[in-house]
C-alpha cells in the first residue's frame, strides 16, 4: 500500500484524531494508538490500528512513548495546548529525540490565539469559520451539518494532508516539523470556494435565497409519495430541460423565473409518485435527479455496488455496520479498510509493540504489575 513502512503514534481522542489516523492506516501506515485505558469503546475508527494502553502519570510510561517516537515518523495528538508539554512529550523534547519526526497537533483553535485554551466542538469551530452562516433555509437559523465540516473535513482530513505534505518535505530536507492543524482554520479552508465566489451571480442574496443554498427550485430536495426524497441539481439549462420533460412540463419554460411558484409546483409533482417511480423516469437522463438514499440502502444501490463504495460486510468482524471503502482509489497500491482487520489479542499486540523498542514479554508483565501498561486481564508469562 502507498504508505507502507510509515510508523505513526496516535494519542487517543474522539472523531478528528482517530479519523486522521484511520486515513493513514487504511493507506498502509502502521498506526499505534496510545490509550489511557484498555478497550476504549468510544473509538469506532480503530480498525487496522494497534493499541497500547499506558498510565501516562507514571514516568516509565513517558519513557515508553519517547522510545516509540524515536522509531516513528509521525505523532498525532489531539489535546489542548500545553497538555503534551506537561507530560514531558512536547515537540521540543520529541523533535530533539527524533529530528525527523512530524509532530501533528490537532485542536479546535490551534496552538495560539485568544481561544487556544478554550473548549469547543464542531459546531463552534464551523461557526467561527464563517461557513455556518451560509447554511440554512430562508428565514431560519443556521442548521449544523452533524460534525462533518470541522471534525472530519477541516480536522482529520486536513491534518492528514498536512502530515503528508510535511513528510514529502522531509524527503528533501531530512527534517521533521510541527503541523498545527486548527479545526476553525481547516473548516474555513475547506470553504475556500464559498469565500472566493461571493461576487459570482450565484450569491448576493440572504442565506437560503441563492442558487445552491436552497433558493432555487432546480437545486433542492423534494419529498415523494412514499415519504422518501429525491435530490435535484439541474443547474445547466440543458439539464433543466430534461428535468422539465421528466416532470411532464414544457421544456421551454424559463429557468430563472417564478422560483417560488415553480418550487410549489415541483413539490406537488414529486409527491404524485414514489421515489422509485421517479427514478425509473430519470434513470437514463441527465436531469441530475438522484435518490436520497437512507443508510440501509446505500450498499445495495447499483452504482455503489459496482464501484464497491462500501465494504462487503461478510468480510468484517461486525456484519451489522455499513463501512465506506477508502477513497480515492489508487491503481497500483490501493488502500484497505481497517474494518477488514481481524480483532487481535490485547496482550500479544502489546508485546509486539513494546518488542520493537526492546521490551520483552516478561518485562511487559512486570510493567503491567506496576500499573504502567494497562491490560483488561492480568497477563501470564
Amino acid at each position: 500500500m502507498a504508505l507502507k513502512g510509515l510508523k505513526i503514534v496516535e494519542f487517543v481522542g474522539l472523531a478528528p484524531g482517530p479519523f486522521c489516523g484511520m486515513l493513514l492506516a487504511d493507506f498502509g501506515a502502521t498506526v499505534t494508538r496510545i490509550d489511557m485505558s484498555p478497550r476504549n469503546p468510544l473509538d469506532v475508527l480503530q480498525g487496522g490500528k494497534r493499541s497500547l494502553a499506558l498510565d501516562l502519570k507514571k514516568p516509565k510510561a513517558i519513557e515508553v512513548v519517547r522510545s516509540l517516537c524515536r522509531k516513528s515518523d509521525v505523532l498525532i495528538e489531539p489535546f489542548r495546548p500545553g497538555v503534551m508539554e506537561k507530560l514531558g512529550l512536547g515537540p521540543s523534547i520529541l523533535l530533539q529525540d527524533n529530528p525527523g519526526l512530524i509532530y501533528a497537533r490537532l485542536t479546535g483553535f490551534g496552538q495560539s490565539g485568544s481561544h487556544a485554551a478554550r473548549a469547543g466542538h464542531d459546531i463552534n469551530y464551523v461557526a467561527l469559520s464563517g461557513v455556518l452562516s451560509l447554511l440554512g433555509r430562508q428565514g431560519n437559523k443556521p442548521p449544523f451539518p452533524i460534525n462533518l465540516l470541522a471534525d472530519f473535513a477541516g480536522g482529520g482530513m486536513m491534518c492528514a494532508f498536512g502530515i503528508l505534505a510535511a513528510l514529502l518535505e522531509r524527503h528533501r530536507s531530512g527534517r521533521g516539523q510541527i503541523v498545527d492543524n486548527a479545526m476553525v482554520e481547516g473548516a474555513a479552508y475547506i470553504g475556500s470556494w464559498l469565500f472566493r465566489s461571493r461576487n459570482l451571480p450565484i450569491w448576493g442574496k440572504p442565506r437560503g435565497e441563492n442558487m445552491i443554498d436552497g433558493g432555487a427550485h432546480f437545486y433542492d430536495t423534494y419529498e415523494t409519495r412514499d415519504g422518501k426524497f429525491v435530490s435535484v441539481g439541474a443547474i445547466e439549462n440543458r439539464f433543466y430541460r430534461q428535468l422539465l420533460e421528466g416532470l411532464g412540463l414544457d421544456p421551454e419554460l424559463p429557468q430563472f423565473e417564478d422560483d417560488e411558484e415553480r418550487k410549489k409546483l415541483f413539490e406537488k409533482l414529486f409527491r404524485s409518485k414514489t421515489r422509485d417511480q421517479w427514478m425509473a423516469i430519470f434513470e437514463t437522463t441527465d436531469a441530475c435527479v438522484f435518490p436520497v438514499l437512507e443508510m440501509d440502502e446505500v450498499e445495495s444501490y447499483t452504482h455503489n455496488r459496482e464501484r464497491q463504495v462500501f465494504v462487503d460486510r461478510n468480510q468484517t468482524d461486525d456484519d451489522s455496520t455499513v463501512v465506506p471503502t477508502p477513497a480515492p482509489k489508487l491503481s497500483r497500491t490501493p488502500a484497505t479498510s481497517g474494518a477488514l482487520a481481524k480483532s487481535r489479542d490485547e496482550l500479544e499486540m502489546t508485546v509486539e509493540i513494546l518488542g520493537e523498542i526492546g521490551i520483552d514479554r516478561s518485562e511487559v508483565v512486570r510493567l503491567h504489575e506496576q500499573g504502567i501498561v494497562l491490560l483488561s486481564t492480568a497477563p501470564k508469562l
